[in-house]
């Protein structure tokens, strides 16, 4: 139906049609600007002061610059967790399907882990495994 609407020379595209648009977006700003009017009316007073000021890290005092430099190991354990984690979601389709799937299935299925042990060798002859600098 829409697509026979997109495709028919007689119907213009005016600025009526997008009335809807434009007030969903008068009411959305509207909103947004309601709700902050009355936070900022309920809310009480706003006292700056040194206590809270101070950086509140669960009751623990603050020593130290955070923006100190750490290993990139952590970070490479963090996405080579994630890239295997992701890969074996796709064992859940075989795994639901493996009767249809049959022997070619499984052959295919073989060749993935071939791969995916092939990625996880690599990666320990590399060494991004290896915690000692």
């Amino acid at each position: 139906m829409l697509l026979n609407m997109l495709i028919d020379a007689n119907v213009k595209n005016t600025a009526a049609n997008y009335l809807p648009i434009g007030i969903q977006l008068f009411f959305a700003a509207g909103l947004v600007a309601f709700i902050m009017i009355i936070s900022h009316l309920v809310t009480g007073p706003k006292r700056a002061t040194a206590d809270k000021l101070q950086t509140f890290a669960s009751g623990i005092e603050t020593h130290g610059n955070a923006r100190s430099p750490m290993a990139i190991k952590y970070f490479l354990v963090a996405i080579l967790f994630v890239l295997f984690d992701v890969e074996v979601i796709f064992f859940y389709p075989y795994a639901v399907n493996f009767k249809q799937l049959g022997w070619h299935g499984f052959g295919e299925l073989l060749l993935f882990v071939g791969f995916f042990l092939a990625g996880y060798i690599y990666i320990i002859k590399r060494g991004a495994l290896q915690w000692e600098d």
